[in-house]
């Protein structure tokens, strides 16, 4: 894999991942763990990651790779995009 210094992911969790999903999402984190910085946008808490990722050990193995030294930042307003949408 090409090396990026910075990687963005926007709207994760969205939808459902079924297994092979989470399990390749599961190998980006991981590649890009340690090595490169992460931007990830969801409209879905961490807490709901397991459900929609369908099993609970990719789920704290993704979660454990973002979280470990993140800086997380909610928005709990309405929507940024329709705010601005004036």
């Amino acid at each position: 894999m090409k090396e990026s210094h910075l990687v963005i992911i926007d709207d994760l969790m969205y939808t459902a991942m079924d297994p092979r999903e989470a399990n390749l999402f599961f190998q980006l984190v991981n590649d890009l763990y340690n090595n490169s910085s992460i931007i990830l946008t969801s409209n879905r808490s961490p807490k709901e990651w397991t459900e929609l990722l369908g099993d609970v050990g990719v789920a704290t193995a993704i979660l454990d790779r973002l979280i470990h030294r993140a800086e997380i930042v909610h928005f709990n307003d309405s929507s940024y995009r329709m705010k601005h949408e004036k």
